[in-house]
């Protein structure tokens, strides 16, 4: 079986995440080692927290190079709430932040409404276009979400499904092997243990 790392950077829901890859029959490692990480199958970057200290614990550990670095090797990376955030280019979180710039874009905050910021709760998805990891997640499957920033793709093509929270944001997006949920899969029951099956079933080309 091909290796999945979960990456440790201090800032995730480990545990939760490996036991619903186990549930779809994978044994994934978690590791903190820049070099476990570059010599993956495939990738996952979980988070929960601020992005600013997210980028800090990764740039500190040597893990933003090493995430790259597989990720220019053309191994699948799969990011989780925080960890889908940490993919873009930059975030408005707390002041001013450089993201791992995988999927150019920015991270904005929801803007007030009468809807309550975080945004928390099961809510529908709708997707933009098929993909790989959609598939067999028909239109309106509910993810868990809890979150108060939400992606912005510089480029359209990079949106992959949509969400609505007080008017559509980016809900999972896409850049050649590079994939981001802003929802808990591993808290999303069988929608969620599908989408992580179909990230591990996962096949070239991307």
């Amino acid at each position: 079986m091909n290796e999945t790392v979960i990456i440790d950077y201090g800032m995730g829901n480990l545990r939760s995440v490996e036991k619903a890859l186990m549930a779809v029959g994978d044994q994934a490692v978690i590791s903190e080692d820049p070099e476990v990480v570059r010599h993956s199958d495939r990738l996952i970057l979980p988070g929960v927290g601020a992005f600013g200290d997210a980028m800090s614990n990764l740039k500190q550990a040597g893990l933003d190079l090493a995430i790259r670095d597989a990720v220019a090797e053309g191994k699948p990376l799969l990011g989780l709430c925080l960890g889908l955030e940490l993919l873009f280019s930059e975030s408005e979180e707390f002041g001013r932040h450089e993201g791992l710039n995988l999927i150019p874009g920015h991270v904005r905050k929801f803007e007030e409404t009468a809807l309550r910021v975080p945004h928390v709760g099961w809510n529908q998805i709708e997707s933009l276009r098929p993909d790989p990891l959609l598939e067999n997640l028909p239109d309106g499957s509910y993810f868990y979400f809890v979150h108060s920033f939400f992606v912005e793709p510089d480029r359209s093509d990079d949106a992959l499904a949509w969400t609505n929270y007080g008017g559509p944001f980016c809900s999972i997006a896409r850049h050649e092997n590079v994939w981001g949920a802003q929802f808990h899969p591993e808290k999303s029951q069988d929608a969620g243990k599908r989408l992580l099956r179909n990230f591990l079933d996962l096949q070239d080309p991307f």
